[in-house]
This record gives C-alpha cells, sequence and structure tokens, in this order.
C-alpha cells in the first residue's frame, strides 16, 4: 500500500506539473497549443477515430488514438509533445516514459470527463478572461500577436483563442473535479499525531533552514491634487458618454490603466461570487443596464463603471481605471521617512514590532506588528529553499535580530514604496518534531489523506467509466487500472 501511495504522489506531481506545461508558454513547443487531446461526444470508437482525423487534418501526420475517456481521446502525437515540451523547457526526460505521460493524460481527462457528469459548471466569460490575460502575457513575451500565432503555427487569432478556449476549459473542469474531491477531507489533531508517530524514526521528514520576518512599509502619499486629476478626466469621459453618445470601449482601450481589460474595452463578467474587491462589487451591482457611474476609489486607484447587461446573478460591464501619480517631493519624503525609523530601530530608541504597528502603511500586517505569515502553510515561518527569489535575495544573508537596509519596490498600480525587513529568527535545518512543527506535519498528514480520497475516486470511477487503452499503450504497467484487468 505504501508504494502504491508513492507512485500515486508521483503521478500526482507529474500530472500537476504536465497541466501547468500544457497550459503554461513554452519556449520552444511551437505545437504545444495542440498536443492534448480534443473533446468529444459520446460515439462509437471508429466514429471516435473519424473525427480526431478531421480535427487534426493541418497536422504532419495522421494521429493515433492512444485512449479513449468517457468523452475525451488522447491521441499519440499528445504524449510525443510532451517529451519535447519538457526537453524545449531544460527538463529531463531520462526516469520518464511514455507509460507515465499516457497515465497522467488518462487522469486529467477522467477528471474532465466526471465534472461535465457531476454537473461542475465553468462559465465561458471566466474562461475567456483568462485566455485575455494568456494573450496578453504572451504578447508582452515575444513582441506582437503576429509573432505569438507564428509561434504556434496558428493561421489567426480566432483559431487560436478557439483551441486555448477548449484546453482551458477542461483545465478548469479538471481542477475543480479534483478540488470536489478533496474539499471535505479533513484531518484531527488525533490523526496528525497517529501519522507523526508512524513515521519510523530514520524516515523523519527533513526541514530545511527557516526564518521568521516582520516588515515595517512606507508608500508615497498621493497628493490629493493628483487625486483630484483623475476624478476630473473621469467625470469627462462619464459626461462625454452619456451627452455625446461617446463610445466607452473606446475610451477604455486608449485611457484604461487596467492592463487585463483595457485592450478588450474594459469587458468584465463579474458574478457576485467573484473574487473582487468589495468596493468595485458594490458599485458594479448597484447599476442598471446602460448606467455609467460615477468616479469611485478602490486600491487600484479610481473607476468608473458602464454596465452592458445583466445577467441574473452575472453583470456584463465595462471599467476605466486611472491611477493618480505620486510625485517627486513625495517619494523623497516617504524615504526619509522610512530612513528615520531604520536608525531610531537601529539605535534601540524605537522597538520594530511597535515601529510597524505606529508607521507601517500595511493594513495586513502593521496591527500584529509587521509579522509576515506563509500564504502557502498560515504559520510564520518560510523554509529559505521555496521561498520567492527576490525575498530571499532580501534576507537570506541577514542574521538573526538584523533589519535590512531600505528596499524599494512597486506596488500593485506601480507606484514605488518602500520596506523594512526584519529577520526576527532563524531556525537551523532539523528533523521533523511534532512540538515544533505541527503546522506542517499536518500538512503532509493531510495532504496524504487527500492523495487516500483521490484514490479511492480513481478507484470508483475507473470502474463506472468508459475507457479504451490502443497500441503500445495496452502494455504498460498502470498505477491506476487503466487497463480494467
Amino acid at each position: 500500500m505504501q508504494l502504491k501511495k508513492n507512485n500515486l504522489k508521483s503521478i500526482i506531481k507529474t500530472s500537476g506539473f504536465l497541466m501547468a506545461m500544457i497550459f503554461g508558454f513554452s519556449g520552444m513547443a511551437q505545437e504545444v497549443i495542440v498536443t492534448d487531446s480534443t473533446s468529444i461526444q459520446p460515439e462509437d470508437e471508429i466514429a471516435r477515430a473519424t473525427k480526431a482525423t478531421e480535427n487534426s487534418s493541418d497536422r504532419k501526420k495522421v494521429d493515433g488514438i492512444a485512449a479513449v475517456i468517457g468523452d475525451f481521446i488522447i491521441l499519440d502525437s499528445d504524449v510525443d509533445m510532451m517529451y519535447k515540451d519538457m526537453q524545449s523547457q531544460g527538463m529531463s526526460t531520462a526516469d520518464v516514459t511514455d507509460c507515465q505521460l499516457a497515465g497522467s493524460l488518462m487522469e486529467n481527462k477522467l477528471y474532465a470527463h466526471h465534472a461535465i457528469q457531476d454537473s461542475i459548471i465553468v462559465m465561458d466569460a471566466e474562461v475567456n478572461n483568462y485566455i485575455d490575460q494568456q494573450i496578453s502575457e504572451m504578447v508582452r513575451q515575444v513582441g506582437s500577436m503576429e509573432k505569438v500565432l507564428d509561434f504556434y503555427n496558428k493561421e489567426d487569432e480566432a483559431e487560436f483563442r478557439s483551441e486555448l478556449f477548449e484546453l482551458n476549459k477542461q483545465r478548469q473542469l479538471a481542477s475543480r473535479m479534483q478540488q470536489k474531491i478533496v474539499e471535505e477531507v479533513e484531518i484531527t489533531p488525533e490523526e496528525v499525531r497517529a501519522y507523526y508517530e508512524a513515521i519510523d524514526e530514520d524516515e523523519l521528514p527533513v526541514f530545511g533552514e527557516e526564518v521568521e520576518l516582520s516588515q515595517i512599509i512606507v508608500e508615497p502619499e498621493v497628493p490629493q491634487s493628483e487625486k483630484q486629476k483623475v476624478i476630473d478626466r473621469l467625470n469627462d469621459f462619464r459626461a462625454d458618454v452619456l451627452d455625446n453618445d461617446a463610445s466607452f470601449a473606446t475610451k477604455a482601450v486608449l485611457f484604461s490603466q487596467d492592463p487585463g481589460s483595457a485592450r478588450d474595452g474594459g469587458r468584465i463578467s463579474l458574478s457576485r461570487k467573484d473574487n473582487y474587491i468589495k468596493e468595485f462589487k458594490d458599485v458594479a451591482f448597484s447599476l442598471q443596464a446602460g448606467e455609467v457611474s460615477e468616479p469611485f476609489e478602490t486600491d487600484f486607484g479610481f473607476h468608473i463603471i458602464q454596465v452592458d447587461r445583466i445577467r441574473g446573478q452575472t453583470v456584463d460591464l465595462r471599467h476605466i481605471l486611472l491611477i493618480p501619480d505620486v510625485t517627486n517631493a513625495s517619494v523623497e519624503e516617504a524615504k526619509a521617512k522610512i530612513d528615520s525609523i531604520k536608525k531610531r530601530v537601529s539605535e534601540g530608541v524605537l522597538d520594530f514590532a511597535e515601529a510597524a504597528r505606529e508607521f507601517s502603511d500595511e493594513k495586513e500586517t502593521s496591527s500584529d506588528g509587521g509579522k509576515l505569515i506563509n500564504p502557502r502553510t498560515g504559520d510564520t515561518r518560510f523554509e529559505l529553499t521555496k521561498i520567492d527569489p527576490e525575498l530571499y535575495d532580501q534576507v537570506g544573508d541577514l542574521k538573526e535580530g538584523e533589519v535590512s537596509l531600505r528596499i524599494r519596490e512597486q506596488d500593485r498600480t506601480g507606484r514605488p514604496k518602500f520596506k523594512l525587513l526584519k529577520v526576527v529568527k532563524r531556525i537551523p535545518e532539523h528533523e521533523a518534531n511534532y512540538a515544533t512543527d505541527f503546522t506542517k506535519i499536518k500538512e503532509l498528514a493531510l495532504r496524504d489523506k487527500q492523495l487516500e480520497a483521490i484514490e479511492e475516486w480513481q478507484k470508483e470511477k475507473i470502474g463506472d467509466t468508459y475507457i479504451k487503452v490502443n497500441g503500445k499503450f495496452k502494455n504498460c504497467e498502470y498505477t491506476s487500472n487503466w487497463l480494467k484487468k
């Protein structure tokens, strides 16, 4: 059982990597967008093969069908291109086999198939918004849409978006199915202790060197005069739309400083459950179709919204974002302020935690003395080998109790801000200890319990699902019973 669990962990890890590899932006694999299989409706196998051939007519060769999983097919070339994409990213494929890659693809298709059966819904607007972000990032990397299309050997943007849509929708379906499987899996302190005590002493996990951090953030003040400038400009846009029938979408393309929506005329589809900032949602859902809001402020800047259409709990809208500037004078004032704080802390006149509570502009951490919480684990420790490289550069050489020099960064609007970091505590590399490492041990125990839930789900669903494995892939030894022996 333990060997099987380890194999399952390896497969799931590989599967997660493959998902990122397929849907990310690869540096060299020119056909990575079409390496995954195509969604089809239930048909007999001959019809499936015919449809796969028709849908793949622009490929250099006619693909064979590696496997059929419910309503999805996996082509031989899907597996081949996985290798090429891994190699193009500099990853070793020495220990990766066709059978492992095929098994990972089959697992992903199983999730997507049953997500549809379970009526898990992925909104088209959500997928399209994500595609907009993907394409924007691709264009940013290579310089133009034409280069992106050439890179992926696509005739036009419509064809490219269509393929991205199918792949992203399948990815979202698979992801939400996985979430549904494990969302109710919980673990008690007694189970965590049992998990820990069952580990052989010579097999205890080793945790790398960790640090506990606190920070102070000072942001240059945005003068009221700069805020008023963007408010006045947004009011001018609003008046032109309402009084002169000017195009809100055109103004968004030309002037909005929201890179995610500006190129699409500021278009956003927003539901009440979406994770948008409260002030934005409050205004969006207070408007009637055709209305244009007054300028309003969020943490990102100032906005106006025009509602295009209301569809139940979803509103289709367009928005324009303008970000007020800081001045050179306010930037210099912020630098002087944080340098003064650093000096007083270094001289022992002011405690770092007290300074954070009194002076830090970061609401999330100031009330707790600037203490940083690791978003991955939920505790205060950061393992140095796993933290963001930029943060590592800032704290890697600091001793326990030492405060960094002034660090200049940008906030999410692109404006400068200044930071001091303190290494509150350093914890050397050590074997897991139940008392001091409970949070991390709990995370490992919960992950194992989730893997067991996934394993049980796979066993059940493989038995209930139409699966056909073809060619050389029938000779593989899979962790899961894809061959239904």
